[in-house]
């Protein structure tokens, strides 16, 4: 640990931040990456099946131009500008193009709702805003026609059915470009001038926290910030320059924007959009990255791609699958314990390289993959232990949204399965008196947008306290046990975190969402939402037939299923603590219905209210429960869904 720091004087940005060079932000880079090496392709783009590429030269010409048609239509420093939809080049260079202006880009995730994004908008006074395609451009005319008047300008990237067409106040991106092209041509010292307005202290992007317990917060992080976390991820070899990256995850996640545009202006990333999300596994085998993050579900998604493809071919492939994975798996756990593989065990891996686990990593894309990564939550096991036995080198990181998502990553060479790994260089981490997690560096953010009081409470002497609770190994290595504000009591004052314990359930690839239950309550249960695509291919397997997702839930055999899961589960938990009785739902947790986040974090207060009846027969010892569900239709109607589920017991370890 390095010596205590006086608190900088917040008024003054320089203070804050000392080691800040002003002219070290994302548009210098960008600058300099098309002057030194500006044929060299910066970002790739699949559409109609072809590849559309973009070199750097490109990037800051469309981003120069860009900038150079918003400042014509009246853009200011520090305007929040909306940006909404998948993943575009035209959305990535116009957020560049926003913060040249010192204007700051506002994410927010393409299946929001109007009503969430009319609150987005409401709080940070949007006037312009950036949308991918013509759904988002009826979602923002539906708002304003709602009474929002204060947006002024919409502009899409897509012109399928919005070109000749285009409503008051919607304009093409590429008709932006060309005004400011003009604009260019016109007035030979513009270019100088928007390339000059940046510096280090500007906010270059704002997102947005969860919103797990109301409105979501406002988290504007600065270049300094994006680049510090983005350096000193390199410095600890978590980052190469000229990585080969697939830009495929929200552009309102903190993570795509340190990937995307952050460590890619940083490192000059080639970056790769996939030409629909549907079709982001397939264009993965053609894009071949060198560096891959995916979260711990997807990876156990891709898990389960791979066992179905085995079961569905031939005898010998089967056969030699089941010849070598075993080995390789069982072989990475002992190397992860401490055991050196011998000479023939050496030689048998890549044997096995050669006939299975290459040929595997060649068809899902990953064949030239050097650094992939996971992080978001934990990781079961067994799907880790898998892809490293793979021969990947499959890592976790840790890390919020306020400090750029880089805390802490796994180094290679002394993985544990239970923690997170070290800080980063020129990243601080201690923990409270109450066993919290606090984060220092200046990859951490100066403050929430317009939001004093969650300031006051989240920074403190200089100090990021993540909400966390954890603790330090011996060799420095950081545990996350879940939040500090989800520690709970039984009413026997047993102390517990749900999420930790629905963390081990999400293990399993049949689960895919759970609700722990148990605060002030004898026992522990637990609300399962299955995985329709994992439990079905199972219930295939098995040959049993079902209709819904409603009807595979309630299947005895699925119960039998998730069951055993929660027993495996039960068996690491402490007396006291294990779960006695679990309902598969009838549906999975919608953040439509306010369930979940949109990055499926649960909202424990409206699970309450919605599934109250179920909760009671979980502990009134009643054996199953007619529920009825207030649903809307497409065209407003309303109306009521009743479902009879059944409620199941978990023998305790001694009767099993």
């Amino acid at each position: 640990m390095q010596p205590e720091q006086q608190p900088a004087d917040a008024t003054d940005p320089a203070a804050l931040h000392p080691n800040w060079v002003a002219d070290d932000h994302l548009i210098n880079l960008l600058r300099h990456n098309a002057r030194e090496h500006g044929d060299e392709i910066a970002m790739r783009e699949r559409e109609y099946g072809i590849w559309q590429e973009y070199t750097w030269k490109d990037y800051l010409d469309r981003v120069l131009c860009f900038a150079a048609g918003l400042d014509a239509l009246g853009v200011k420093p520090e305007d929040n500008i909306l940006v909404i939809g998948d993943n575009r080049p035209g959305l990535y260079f116009g957020m560049v193009g926003a913060v040249a202006l010192r204007a700051v880009p506002s994410p927010a995730y393409p299946d929001t709702t109007p009503e969430e994004i009319a609150g987005h908008m409401e709080r940070e006074g949007i006037r312009f805003a950036l949308a991918e395609d013509q759904e988002q451009v009826d979602k923002l005319m539906g708002i304003r026609a709602n009474g929002y008047d204060a947006l002024q300008q919409i502009i899409y990237d897509d012109p399928r059915g919005l070109a000749g067409k285009e409503p008051a106040g919607v304009v093409a991106f590429n008709d932006i470009v060309e005004r400011g092209r003009e604009r260019l041509r016109e007035r030979p010292g513009l270019e100088d001038d928007i390339l000059g307005r940046a510096s280090v202290h500007d906010i270059a992007v704002l997102l947005h926290s969860s919103g797990t317990t109301g409105a979501p917060k406002g988290v504007p992080l600065k270049h300094g910030h994006v680049l510090s976390g983005v350096r000193n991820a390199a410095a600890a070899g978590y980052f190469r320059e000229g990585e080969v990256h697939m830009a495929y995850l929200p552009m309102a996640w903190v993570g795509d924007f340190i990937f995307s545009i952050g460590a890619a202006l940083a490192l000059r990333f080639t970056v790769n959009i996939p030409e629909r999300q549907e079709t982001a596994l397939h264009d993965l085998r053609e894009i071949a990255p060198t560096l891959y993050f995916s979260s711990p579900r997807a990876w156990s998604n891709m898990l389960t791609r791979i066992q179905v493809g085995i079961d569905e071919s031939t005898l010998f492939k089967r056969m030699l699958y089941e010849l070598f994975m075993p080995f390789a798996v069982e072989l990475e756990r002992r190397r992860l314990d401490g055991e050196q593989p011998t000479a023939l065990q050496r030689f048998w891996r890549g044997l096995g390289e050669i006939l299975v686990y290459g040929p595997i990593k060649d068809q899902l894309g990953l064949a030239r993959v050097e650094r992939p990564y996971t992080a978001g939550e934990a990781i079961g096991e067994d799907v880790f232990l898998y892809f490293r036995a793979l021969g990947l080198n499959l890592r976790q990181f840790y890390g919020q949204t306020e400090n750029c998502a880089l805390a802490c990553a796994q180094d290679p060479d002394t993985i544990k399965l239970h923690t997170v790994g070290k800080p980063f260089p020129g990243v601080e981490i201690k923990l409270d008196d109450q066993g919290e997690i606090l984060i220092r560096g200046d990859n951490v953010f100066d403050g929430y947008y317009q939001n004093p009081k969650s300031t006051a409470e989240t920074l403190q002497d200089g100090w990021l306290h993540t909400g966390d609770a954890g603790y330090l190994e011996e060799d420095g290595q950081v545990v996350v046990l879940g939040r500090v504000s989800e520690v709970v009591y039984t009413a026997a004052g047993e102390r517990f975190i749900p999420t930790y314990i629905e963390n081990r359930l999400k293990f399993s690839q049949y689960i895919k969402d759970v609700c722990i239950l148990g605060q002030d309550r004898d026992s522990l249960a637990a609300l399962v939402a299955i995985d329709m695509s994992a439990v079905g291919h199972w219930a295939e397997e098995n040959n049993i037939p079902y209709t819904s997702f409603a009807d595979l839930s309630q299947k005895p055999a699925v119960y039998e299923l998730i069951q055993g899961v929660i027993e495996h589960v039960n068996g690491v938990l402490p007396d006291g603590l294990q779960i006695r009785r679990f309902v598969n739902l009838h549906k999975e947790f919608d953040p439509d219905d306010g369930e979940v986040t949109r990055t499926r974090k649960l909202r424990r207060s409206v699970i309450d209210a919605h599934y109250a009846p179920i909760i009671d027969a979980l502990y009134d010892g009643s054996e199953s429960v007619d529920y009825e569900a207030q649903i809307t239709y497409e065209t407003g109607e309303s109306g009521v869904l009743k479902r009879h589920l059944t409620v199941a017991d978990v023998p305790p370890a001694a009767e099993k």
